[in-house]
């Protein structure tokens, strides 16, 4: 049977893929060797979402007594376990039920190139298309001394896949996004955590020496801080848990189990590219071009299979580049540095755009934090900020960044407007409720355009 589009992985940018393409008229195929949803669904961020907002209530309460709430909220992780498998299954019968609305063809099963055009299912059976996306998303790193040990050494594909290990204490590993995330989530969900990061947490991210700083500081309001630059060197499994010797041999600590937080790679096993002339790079990400095409134009490659910003945000963008280029050739362009980035842990973490080092030599800076929010005061919550990035000369907005509650929603009003030279004068102008924290947006942006107006403005009566 001849498709115009099939697409390998049904994860969120698999999935994001098929319903554009299908809602454009397509016929469209989607192949999935395994669950439906893929990790963002089953054991990525639609589950882990879940669990910090469990996380939030909980570190919230502690403040209860002087707002007139009685009481002080437990976490139980078997219990929330259990909560985040029946929301995945609803939200998967919700995404099958839309497939099936769409017609778009579901084939459950492991896709492998035959050519540039064909793949077979399960070595068997063939399916054509004229395009193709592949989808496939990435696999847990497990680095060394570590080989997974169920209920022992998981990573968090395992504790959402099983019910979680027995034992109250719990060593994460890794200093990246999910290690950072995990530590506030496992620790106000009940356990006792001890959070081993050879780096400093983050410390690869594009966020704000403001933003870092401040994510620490509300770690220790909580009593978690990570044992930074300390790598297990050594695992052992004893009758009373896991051993993990840390580097050097001064240190030890012994836990009931331990949740790798240390990255994924991207997964391309079985897919037989070279049938199809599609070329990885040493890291073995797929090679694609600005408008997201392999080597081969009509097979395209999107999330972290192929794009190294490894998040379901990254995904779901590279989907509607991908079908906008099947639709119309060489339309849209990728701007990866466009596409939201967020940190759901102590503090919600949201940014857009350029980092530090890139956003200009002398840029024009405008921050404000929610100390003086009156919505921010009347949640007892003003820890975070919004901060913005413009062009001193022209007034593009080269970033913005916003911590704190809600953070995840205020970056997307933020977003709308990265990149355009008017974007302050929007800002600026638009109108906001009150009270909220979207105003400190408003704050900003009125501060920073005020600024270039002066700049502007002498420069004007210099060039007279």
């Amino acid at each position: 049977m001849q498709y115009d589009l099939i697409v390998i992985g049904s994860g969120p940018g698999g999935y994001r893929a098929a319903v554009l393409a299908a809602q454009r008229g397509l016929k469209v195929g989607i192949v999935e060797k395994a669950d439906w949803g893929g990790c963002g669904l089953n054991r990525g961020c639609i589950p882990k979402n879940a669990w910090h907002h469990s996380a939030k209530l909980i570190a919230a309460s502690r403040s209860n007594v002087k707002r007139g709430v009685q009481g002080t909220l437990i976490g139980d992780l078997a219990q929330a376990w259990d909560h985040q498998k029946k929301m995945v299954k609803a939200v998967r019968d919700n995404y099958m039920g839309n497939m099936k609305q769409l017609r778009i063809a579901g084939f459950a099963a492991q896709a492998a190139f035959v050519d540039a055009h064909t793949i077979s299912l399960d070595g068997r059976d063939n399916l054509s298309s004229q395009h193709f996306i592949v989808a496939t998303g990435a696999s847990a790193f497990v680095p060394k001394p570590f080989h997974l040990i169920e209920n022992k050494v998981l990573t968090s594909d395992e504790l959402f896949n099983q019910a979680p290990p027995e034992g109250k204490r719990v060593a994460i590993v890794g200093s990246g996004t999910v290690a950072t995330e995990f530590a506030f989530i496992l620790a106000m969900l009940g356990k006792e955590v001890t959070w081993i990061s050879q780096n400093p947490p983050l410390a690869n991210s594009s966020f704000s020496a403001t933003a870092l700083k401040l994510l620490m500081e509300k770690f220790q309001q909580y009593g978690i801080e990570p044992k930074i630059g300390h790598r297990p060197e050594a695992v052992e499994i004893m009758p009373e848990g896991v051993k993990l010797i840390l580097q050097g041999g001064a240190e030890q600590a012994l836990v009931d189990w331990v949740l790798l937080g240390t990255g994924r790679r991207p997964h391309t096993t079985g897919l037989n590219l070279d049938a199809a002339g599609v070329n990885t790079d040493s890291k073995g990400f797929i090679k694609v071009n600005e408008y997201l095409q392999t080597a081969q134009p009509n097979i395209f490659a999107i999330g972290d299979v192929a794009n190294q910003r490894m998040s379901a945000n990254q995904a779901l963008a590279d989907a509607q580049i991908a079908v906008a280029n099947i639709l119309h050739p060489h339309a849209r362009k990728q701007d990866r540095s466009a596409v939201p980035e967020l940190v759901y842990s102590a503090l919600e973490m949201g940014r857009i755009g350029l980092n530090g080092a890139a956003e200009n030599k002398d840029p024009a800076i405008g921050l404000a934090t929610f100390e003086n929010n009156p919505r921010a005061i009347g949640q007892d919550a003003i820890d975070g900020f919004v901060r913005l990035v413009a062009d001193a000369q022209s007034g593009v907005l080269l970033s913005g960044e916003a911590v704190g509650p809600e953070a995840s929603e205020l970056v997307h009003i933020i977003a709308q407007h990265y990149g355009q030279p008017d974007a302050l004068q929007h800002l600026a102008q638009a109108y906001y409720n009150h009270p909220a924290r979207a105003e400190e947006i408003f704050t900003v942006a009125a501060e920073i355009a005020a600024k270039l107006n002066q700049q502007m403005a002498q420069q004007a009566v210099l060039n007279i």
